[in-house]
C-alpha cells in the first residue's frame, strides 16, 4: 500500500501530479482544497472559520488541519493508499500526521517535493486563473511556503522518506521521473 505527500510551493504542480498519480495507481486522491470546500457545502463550522484564513492567504493553524485530516483519513475510500496534497504545511503538522497514522497502523512511503522557482510558481499561479491568485496573495504564499514549509523538507529527510524532484519540466516528465524515484515504471 503506497502512501505519497506531495509538497512544493504554490503552483509547484503538486496538485496536478498527485491527481495525476493517484489515478495511475487507482488510489485516492486527498486534497486539502477539496476537504474545505466539501466541508463548507455541509456548512461544517469549523471548515467556515478555516476559510477567513484560506481567503487571506494564510495557512489554517495547525489544529484546525489536524481535525480535518483525522476526519479524512477514516473515511473508507482511503483503505487502499492515497496521495495527500496541500497537508502537512508546517513541521509540526508533519509529526502530527506521523502520530495520527501511527494511531490508524499506517505510514507515510514518501514525501515527494517539486522543486521550482519562485517565477514559475508566479507565473502557474497567475495563469490558474483562481479567485484568491493575485500577485499580492501568491507572494504572500511563497513566503510562507519558505519560512515554514521548507522545514518539513528536513523532517522528511531526516525519516528517509523525501524524494525532491524538479518541477519545471513537462507534467509527464515529472510524473515519469516520480515513478523511476518511487521504483513504479
Amino acid at each position: 500500500m503506497i502512501r505519497l505527500i506531495m509538497l512544493g510551493g504554490p503552483g509547484s504542480g503538486k496538485g496536478t501530479q498527485g491527481i495525476k498519480i493517484a489515478k495511475d495507481l487507482d488510489i485516492t486522491m486527498i486534497s486539502t482544497g477539496d476537504i474545505f470546500r466539501n466541508a463548507m457545502a455541509t456548512g461544517d463550522e469549523l471548515a467556515i472559520k478555516a476559510r477567513e484564513y484560506v481567503e487571506k492567504g494564510e495557512l489554517v493553524p495547525d489544529m484546525m488541519m489536524i481535525k480535518f485530516m483525522r476526519k479524512r483519513l477514516l473515511q473508507e475510500d482511503v483503505a487502499k493508499g492515497w496521495v495527500l496534497e496541500g497537508y502537512p504545511r508546517t513541521a509540526f503538522q508533519a509529526e502530527e500526521l506521523d502520530f495520527l497514522l501511527e494511531e490508524f497502523e499506517q505510514k507515510i512511503t514518501y514525501a515527494i517535493y517539486l522543486n521550482v522557482s519562485e517565477e514559475t510558481m508566479i507565473k502557474r499561479s497567475l495563469l490558474r486563473g483562481k479567485v484568491d491568485d493575485e500577485l499580492e496573495v501568491i507572494k504572500k504564499r511563497i513566503e510562507l511556503f519558505k519560512q515554514r514549509t521548507t522545514p518539513i523538507l528536513e523532517y522528511y529527510e531526516y525519516k528517509h522518506t523525501l524524494i525532491s524532484i524538479s518541477g519545471e519540466n513537462s507534467i509527464e516528465e515529472v510524473e515519469k521521473e516520480i515513478f523511476r524515484q518511487i521504483n513504479i515504471i
